[in-house]
């Protein structure tokens, strides 16, 4: 039988319209208001993103310690379990039980020991996870205090960190009426003075935090030595103070390639420790941990028993409904990589930023401060910044021009009329993109030293830019 057909539209295919013949691309995003109409879900799509195509290129952004690269095995894992909720233990318990076992893979790490009762959680970020530990501190010192006789309400609580800290925790202070005694950097301790801090120590201090990977300059607090004055210390009195490890850059990046490095739960004084799995645990931002050496060290009144949906579950984290993708993120990278992948892995980020070093101080023009022999991060400063005509400023500029997101900025108090410029080293970043940064480099200082202000002094009829 032949079917014979002639001109009919039994179906007007909307969809078929060309997405930049709609009528959506002759009008703007809406920006601040909702619009009336609805728009196809391709359309916005692509609006949307065309909106952010003038954005900086992640992957060339040097600035950021956060990974901008994932496998994509990684991320359609963490895209079919974006509607997970972290919270609902009850509901979702194989998820419950991935982030039990990153704890437990992390707490093994940091040599948590056989005879203690480690106890940690997964958070937001490394930032909330140093809420906690400063929390947990406070809590045991006011407890401690009020047993030994301390007016507590005389004078606030005080926290001992290196004026290179995070932000995170002048947050903290503030949150929580602490004072925030900073032992300053100096050109001859660019990490945690440790006598300084235990100078500061007296019965008002909750503790004192020691960064393995400070984000100015990349470089390790001596915990082992801080972790020898705090023994001295505590055996001299009834006012005992412990060590909180702000480990958010070296967390997930020292027991790999720095494994004889002593700077964990190994110490007696060290009693938590936060880290990012946003950073040197390789996932996309936002997962980061805290673990407790003992669940002594975290008070009872931090752990809450929430019914919800049917269950009964314990939680301490501050923040409550959020999405269990990044955590099952950090669980496929634990699965995938193993010891020897992730050795593998940040070795090579080790050696990069080590090439990159040595070309930078192979130049004339700059002072190496940290050559990135710890934490893959070079920093530097110009060698003679009064007789350069261009700063390291200037420099940034031109290298964004190539892409590269590269900042300067100064250093904290008492070093901030030092400007420094930063790389950091991730994953993402290869030995074959370092050199291509090298080339750039160079190209964007000899274009600095032979700039003017009229680029284009003479009248000249040329061709300029490309051409067909």
């Amino acid at each position: 039988m032949v079917m014979l057909y002639g001109k009919k539209n039994k179906r007007e295919a909307k969809y078929l319209e060309p997405i930049f013949g709609s009528k959506d691309e002759d009008e703007i995003l809406p920006s601040y208001h909702l619009a009336k109409q609805s728009v196809e879900p391709r359309i916005a799509y692509q609006m949307i993103k065309d909106d952010l195509l003038d954005e900086g290129n992640s992957r060339l952004n040097l600035a950021t310690f956060c990974q901008t690269y994932m496998e994509p095995e990684a991320i359609t894992l963490m895209s079919e379990t974006l509607e997970k909720n972290m919270i609902d233990k009850s509901e979702y318990p194989r998820t419950a039980e991935m982030e039990n076992r990153c704890v437990n893979i992390i707490a093994d790490l940091w040599h948590a020991r056989e005879a203690e009762k480690y106890i940690g959680t997964s958070t937001i970020g490394s930032s909330e996870a140093c809420m906690l530990g400063g929390m947990a501190m406070k809590f045991t010192w006011r407890k401690r205090a009020e047993k030994l006789g301390v007016d507590i309400q005389a004078k606030k609580p005080n926290l001992i960190i290196s004026s290179g800290y995070q932000v995170c925790w002048e947050k903290f202070c503030v949150y929580w009426d602490i004072e925030l005694r900073e032992i300053p950097m100096t050109e001859d301790h660019l990490s945690l003075d440790v006598e300084k801090a235990i100078e500061a120590v007296d019965e008002y201090t909750i503790g004192i935090v020691g960064i393995l990977g400070i984000t100015y300059t990349g470089q390790y607090d001596d915990i082992k030595r801080l972790d020898q004055l705090v023994e001295k210390y505590n055996q001299q009195t009834e006012h005992k103070v412990s060590i909180h490890v702000d480990a958010a850059s070296g967390g997930l990046y020292a027991p790999f390639v720095e494994p004889e490095l002593v700077w964990d739960f190994q110490l007696k004084n060290v009693i938590s420790i936060n880290t990012s799995g946003h950073k040197y645990g390789l996932v996309y931002p936002g997962v980061g941990w805290v673990v407790w050496r003992d669940e002594n060290y975290l008070p009872k009144e931090l752990v809450f028993n929430v019914s919800y949906l049917g269950g009964e579950m314990p939680t301490m984290a501050i923040n409550f409904s959020h999405s269990a993708s990044q955590m099952i993120g950090q669980y496929y990278n634990f699965v995938r990589f193993g010891f020897e992948g992730f050795q593998s892995i940040h070795q090579r980020t080790h050696d990069v930023a080590i090439y990159l070093a040595k070309e930078i101080e192979a130049s004339r023009h700059f002072e190496l401060i940290n050559d990135g022999n710890q934490l893959p991060l070079v920093c530097y400063k110009l060698k003679n910044e009064q007789d350069q005509k261009w700063t390291l400023y200037d420099l940034s500029d031109r290298l964004l021009m190539k892409g590269w997101q590269v900042p300067s900025y100064p250093l904290p108090k008492n070093l901030d009329k030092q400007v420094i410029q930063r790389i950091v080293v991730r994953s993402d970043f290869g030995m074959n993109m370092a050199h291509d940064f090298i080339e750039d480099l160079k190209a964007a200082i000899k274009e600095l030293e032979n700039s003017h202000l009229v680029f284009h002094e003479e009248a000249e009829i040329k061709n300029y830019g490309f051409t067909h």
